[in-house]
């Protein structure tokens, strides 16, 4: 409801909603540590991301992208448990917003065969680390909140 709000207003406004994606925040349930993955283009740690998929759930999408990128495998949680926004660079030379939905993905295992194994590095890290790492000031705050190891 106040999403739908807030998008008409930026309409009415002469703005665009921000674009969609979603994420799978890749957690290790008996260490707490979280997995991150370098981007194709500049290296930086991420979290797996990408563009909702037809016939898929966004947690479903975000379960996809994480094997896609990580080689993970394992449960995903069907609530998101935070958004957080970026400014996308785009081919031609400027960016869009995008808004990201973050699913949990507990991992069972990690596959050493997976589609971008030769594109991106894959690292654990602990929540207070992962947070260094990454750019964006509100995937930081969701790594900062998440709770101890054995309290999931």
């Amino acid at each position: 409801m106040i999403v739908a709000f807030r998008d008409r207003l930026a309409r009415l406004l002469g703005r665009r909603p921000p674009e969609m994606q979603v994420a799978a925040l890749c957690l290790d349930e008996t260490t707490g540590q979280v997995l991150l993955v370098t981007s194709r283009g500049t290296g930086r740690w991420i979290v797996p991301k990408g563009w909702p998929m037809p016939g898929r759930s966004l947690a479903g999408a975000a379960m996809q992208e994480a094997w896609e990128e990580a080689g993970a495998r394992g449960r995903i949680g069907e609530a998101e448990i935070g958004r957080y926004h970026y400014d996308k660079d785009q081919d031609h030379g400027f960016a869009i917003p995008v808004e990201v939905r973050v699913f949990p993905l507990w991992v069972d295992r990690l596959e050493d065969r997976f589609p971008e194994a030769d594109q991106r590095q894959r690292r654990w890290f602990a929540p207070d680390e992962a947070a260094r790492m990454v750019a964006e000031s509100g995937l930081r705050r969701i790594l900062r909140a998440l709770p101890a190891p054995g309290a999931r």
